[in-house]
Formats: C-alpha cells, sequence, structure tokens
C-alpha cells in the first residue's frame, strides 16, 4: 500500500510490483520496462498534484493506487503503432513546433457529411498542407439541442449520424500514415444530461450524485452564486438548473450541461479514463475545453482556481505514463494573464491565442496596429516546449477578450472601444465594411460577441479586392508570428455567411451557426482559379504556406518586436542564426512608408520571401493598402560576419 505521497523508492517499488501483478505484464517485458522508467519519472509528480486535490480524504491512497493500475492497463492495451509514436516524439518533443505545421479545423457533418467523406478528403488536406485536422465535437449528444456538440453523452461512442469508434480510429490511422496529427474536443468541465453518470444522477444514485454539484435546495447555490458570473443568462438564470425532484445541479453553460464535481478523486479517475481510451483510438491533440471553470471553491469566482491547474498538471502525469506522446491544448477565453498561465509543458503544450484573433480584426476595423502590436511585445512570447495557435476565425463567437489596462496606455478606453468594435463588426457603424451578425445582442448596453466567416467580416460578399487582401493580410499575421496557424476550413476559399442557418432544428437562437456553414462545393472548385475571389485567396494562403515551410527562422513560437514608426503598420522580427525574418503588415487603406531611419538596424540588401528578389531597404520600404512582406534580413551588427 502507498504510505503517503512522497513515495520513498521502496514504496513506489512496492507500488509498481503490485502494479505489474495486477496487470500482468510479461516478465521482463519492454512494454513493462518503458512504464517503469516513466513511472519513476513522473509518479512523484503524480503523487504530489493527486494529494494537493485529494489528500484530506480517507480513501486518497486507495484511488492513488487505483489510478496507476488504471494507467498501466491502458498502456498495456496501446496500439504498437501508437507507441513506436510515443517512442519518436520522446526524441523529437519539438515536433509540433515545426515550421511545418498548418492546422485545419471543421464540423464533421457540415464539411464531409461523415466520418468517411472527411477520410476522401485526405488528399485534399495534403493539398492543402495541412499536418494538424481538428476534428470539432463528434461524440454522441443531445438532439437537436447540442451545444454544437460541447454536451457529451458518452466519450466513447461517436454520433452515429457521423460514424463509428471504429471508423474514427481508422480514420486517425490513415490521418496518421499522411503525416496528419488528430485533433478532438475533450470537453470535461461537464457532460450532457444524458450521459449515463448523469442520468444515474438524476435517478437519486447517490455514488453518481456525487459526480456532480448537486444540492437538496437553494441554499448551497445560492451561497455559491454570491461570487459566480453568469455565463449565458439568456439560457438560465444563475448557475443552477432545478431538477424534476427538486434538488439543484450546476450548470455554468446550458441547463442540458452539468459540472462535473472533481472534488471527487472518482471523477478524476474516470475522466483520466475516457482521455485514455480517446489516446489509444490515435487521438494525438486534446482540445481541453472550457479549463477555467473546472475547479469550484466556495467564496470565489470559480473560474482560474489554483486548483484548475493542479488538475491539469495531474492528467498531464497519467498521460505521461500512458499515452506520453499526448497533447493538451487549453481553451480560456479570459483575462490575457489568465491565458498564459495554462500554458506550459506540464500543463497544456499549446494553446489557443484568443488576444492576437480579437486584435487582428481590431486593426482591421481601426486601420491602426498599436494595439496588436502592444499584444505581440507584451504578452506572446511563452515558455520553451509549448506553442501558440493562431488563428483569424474558429468556430466561436469573436469576443473583445483585451486587458483593458493595455488598452488605457494607448489612450483607449475599454468599453467604449469594445462598443464601437462591436457596431462596426455588425454594419451598424457608418463606412464598416464587415458583415457580421451579433451574438447574444444586447441593444440597451450595445454589449454583444461577433459571428461570420472571416470572408463576410472581411467584406468579400461585394466581391471586392480590399476584401481578398484583408482576407490575405489577417492570416499574414496568423502564419507568421509563431506556433502552429489553424485554418477554419472553407476560409481558405473565401467562404460565405449562410444566412439560413436558423432553419435548421435547434439552431435559430444561435447566430453562430451563420459562420460554419455547409461544404461549398462551387467555391472549391474555382479554388485554382486565380482570376475568382476563392482562388485568389486559395492561391495566396497556399504561397504562405509553401514559403513558411521552407523558412527555418519561422519554427517556434519566438518573436522580437519591431517598431515601425507608423501606426497603421505591424512589425516583428523572427530571429535566426545571425540573419532573421521581419514581417511587416500595412492595416490601413492607403500606402505606407517604413522609413530608411526605421530600417537603419539591418544591412542594404534584404529578401522578400515572397519573391525571392532582392529588396533595398535603406531606402526604405512602401506598403500598398492591405499589403504585407515577409523579409530575410541581417542586423548591421552581423555585417562582417
Amino acid at each position: 500500500m502507498v504510505e503517503s505521497a512522497s513515495l520513498d523508492q521502496a514504496a513506489g517499488q512496492q507500488l509498481l510490483s503490485a502494479v505489474s501483478a495486477q496487470a500482468g505484464f510479461p516478465q521482463g517485458s519492454r512494454e513493462w520496462a518503458d512504464f517503469e522508467r516513466r513511472f519513476h519519472r513522473y509518479f512523484p509528480d503524480l503523487a504530489r498534484l493527486f494529494q494537493s486535490l485529494y489528500g484530506s480524504r480517507p480513501d486518497f491512497q486507495e484511488q492513488l493506487e487505483t489510478l496507476v493500475l488504471e494507467a498501466a492497463l491502458s498502456w498495456k492495451d496501446r496500439p504498437a503503432d501508437l507507441k513506436q509514436i510515443d517512442a519518436e516524439r520522446e526524441s523529437d518533443s519539438d515536433w509540433f513546433q515545426s515550421n511545418r505545421m498548418l492546422g485545419g479545423v471543421c464540423y464533421v457533418d457540415r464539411y464531409a457529411a461523415d466520418l468517411d467523406g472527411v477520410r476522401a478528403r485526405i488528399p485534399y488536406f495534403k493539398e492543402l498542407g495541412l499536418t494538424y485536422l481538428h476534428l470539432m465535437p463528434l461524440f454522441l449528444a443531445p438532439e437537436p439541442l447540442s451545444d454544437g456538440g460541447y454536451a457529451v453523452s458518452s466519450y466513447r461512442e461517436v454520433n452515429p449520424k457521423l460514424g463509428t469508434m471504429e471508423q474514427l480510429r481508422d480514420l486517425a490511422a490513415k490521418l496518421r500514415a499522411n503525416g496528419i496529427s488528430l485533433v478532438v474536443d475533450f470537453i470535461f468541465n461537464h457532460t450532457s444530461n444524458e450521459h449515463e453518470w448523469a442520468r444515474r444522477a438524476g435517478t437519486g444514485d447517490p455514488r453518481f450524485s456525487d459526480y456532480y454539484w448537486i444540492f437538496p435546495d437553494r441554499t448551497m447555490p445560492d451561497a455559491f452564486e454570491q461570487n459566480v458570473r453568469e455565463i449565458f443568462p439568456e439560457d438560465h438564470p444563475g448557475s443552477f438548473v432545478q431538477l424534476p425532484d427538486g434538488r439543484w445541479v450546476w450548470a455554468t453553460f446550458h441547463t442540458f450541461q452539468w459540472d462535473l464535481n472533481y472534488s471527487n478523486p472518482e471523477v478524476f479517475r474516470a475522466m483520466a479514463g475516457e482521455m485514455l481510451f480517446l489516446a489509444n483510438q490515435g487521438v494525438d491533440i486534446l482540445r481541453m475545453d472550457a479549463v477555467a471553470f473546472i475547479w469550484k471553491q466556495l467564496g470565489t469566482t470559480c473560474e482560474n482556481l489554483p486548483e484548475a491547474h493542479a488538475l491539469l498538471r495531474a492528467f498531464n502525469a497519467v498521460c505521461r505514463l500512458a499515452a506520453p506522446s499526448l497533447l493538451f491544448k487549453s481553451e480560456a477565453i479570459v483575462h490575457p494573464d489568465e491565458v498564459a498561465l495554462y500554458i506550459d509543458p506540464a500543463e497544456c503544450q499549446i494553446s489557443y491565442n484568443p488576444l492576437q484573433m480579437a486584435l487582428i480584426w481590431e486593426a482591421l476595423a481601426t486601420r491602426d496596429a498599436s494595439l496588436l502590436a502592444q499584444a505581440l511585445e507584451r504578452r506572446h512570447n511563452i515558455p520553451a516546449g509549448t506553442s501558440w495557435v493562431n488563428y483569424v476565425r474558429s468556430h466561436d463567437d469573436i469576443g473583445w477578450t483585451f486587458a483593458d489596462e493595455d488598452a488605457a496606455e494607448l489612450g483607449i478606453n475599454g468599453f467604449d472601444h469594445r462598443r464601437f468594435l462591436n457596431s462596426f463588426y455588425v454594419n451598424r457603424f457608418p463606412g464598416s465594411f464587415a458583415r457580421g451578425v451579433p451574438f447574444q445582442d444586447n441593444p440597451r448596453t450595445g454589449d454583444c460577441r461577433i459571428s461570420g466567416t472571416t470572408a463576410s467580416l472581411c467584406g468579400l460578399e461585394d466581391g471586392s479586392a480590399e476584401a481578398i487582401r484583408r482576407v490575405l493580410l489577417a492570416h499574414s499575421v496568423a502564419f507568421s508570428t509563431g506556433g502552429i496557424p489553424l485554418l477554419y476550413l472553407g476560409d481558405e476559399v473565401g467562404q460565405l455567411n449562410d444566412y439560413d442557418y436558423a432553419l435548421e432544428d435547434g439552431h435559430g437562437a444561435d447566430s453562430r451557426w451563420v459562420h460554419r456553414p455547409q461544404f461549398p462545393a462551387e467555391r472549391y472548385a474555382n479554388r485554382n482559379d486565380p482570376s475568382t475571389p476563392e482562388g485568389a485567396i486559395f492561391a495566396g494562403l497556399r504561397k504562405m504556406t509553401a514559403v513558411r515551410a521552407a523558412t527555418p527562422e519561422l519554427a517556434g513560437t519566438r518573436l522580437i518586436p519591431f517598431r515601425t514608426n507608423n501606426p497603421g503598420v505591424l512589425g516583428y522580427q523572427r530571429p535566426g542564426d545571425g540573419s532573421g525574418i521581419l514581417a511587416l503588415a500595412n492595416f490601413s487603406d492607403g500606402p505606407q512608408v517604413i522609413s530608411a531611419e526605421t530600417l537603419s538596424g539591418f544591412r542594404a540588401d534584404a529578401v522578400d520571401l515572397f519573391t525571392g528578389q532582392p529588396v533595398r531597404i535603406k531606402e526604405g520600404i512602401v506598403l500598398r493598402p492591405q499589403d504585407y512582406a515577409w523579409l530575410k534580413v541581417v542586423p548591421e551588427t552581423h555585417a562582417g560576419s
């Protein structure tokens, strides 16, 4: 038996021997030797974290021992080809920071009908250059109200409209054979009210009632709601909903999404088991949904608590034992300082970059890159061994997540600026080019968030050249700032809003479906015709992908600020060995000059990576409206080398 979380060597070996016997590993086997090696490396952290979360419980030791046994059994069941991937990535732990990484994301049903349809599109993914494919929630969920699949009824059953778990496993293998990693959502803050655990909790089963935050009356809900904010007040007031038997269950988001109770170690073990099951199907990366909300504590906001980080680290330690190449991607749409706290090799190795995304749109609206430049200077660089996922649009709405204190330094009132941006992007501001749709609009306060495809938000509904340039300009930033560029599939051919979304069952109250259209076959058919808007966008993005893949300086995430001394032009450097890349992006509607004095820190001869031609930067540079440039430069300090 484990005597304490701080195991000495003898106690650790005792636990290992017990696990080996119970799991039935062959004596002297390679797979057991691998597990034993990782146990000695990662178990001390797991035990410490588990004790910090559950050490006050009388069943702490038993729960920890059972968790290790379950991890060992999962490792034993892990397919040989995935163990080979584990070994390869252990020796190349920065594989996901390659300059050849390119992500794509889609809804299976809307983009390809089903999993077999996704498989049939692998040749196109190769044409596009994808190395990472994120399939939006595809597991069993309530119909028609499923919150886009984020109300999970089973982590081990694919939505039958999309296929089966066997088809998902086969798809993962086919993607892997083509150099494409599979990413799926792991919705671990909550389940749907139709999950087996929730059904049993709903009948009053005491074991499964303790899987959720369920109370007999309003006493504890009222106490929690003193400090907890409402997330979807139009769905239900507060954070709790009443069950038919009179009890109250925590539902942060929708009434049919019940929050899991991670103060119960059995819930941790159960969710670790679901995580390892998906890893053994061939999933490479789990998008960890709503990470800010996973731990509850009375008297707090129940967001971004220290225990949320401990949970993520403990899940990581379990995965290092049983699925060592699995990565976590954090989804935290919170204050930028809080987003950064989840990015760590021992927590979430990759993370969405919501601040950069929001400020790209802010710069397009204002024609001023100052806030975006400030964010790159102040908030872009993250720990070694981690990476941003940089995107222009996702499945979700756009919220203006910049920090008010950052804006204030530039003389911007955050509240007023958000109202302006909301007005601009839903075409309520004179002269706006955007054709967005409000999400959760409140006309009284002017508050809302923004729905719309990249193309429609850039004004492509009129087919203008300016709109095409805006689309490419926005992506030039996502492709060059460092990290994994992520395309919402359809954006690469200028897919427009689907204004008929409200006619679909269950979608009428959620305007985000306007930017989740069906596969635009006619636009894809034009992708190789550069005289069309879709062809021009596709060619531009393919060129960015090719240039990025050929430019070692664009690997990783490290970025050095570069002040252009022109508010309309964003600048930054990606350092290399004796040289670097200077990226420039003109967000204004007119030609802009970067002066020779501003560029005086570089040698005279630069190279334009898109044309391969020399550029005499000592004479200054002129960027056309909505234009961008990636220049290979050598600092003057290296001029004699």
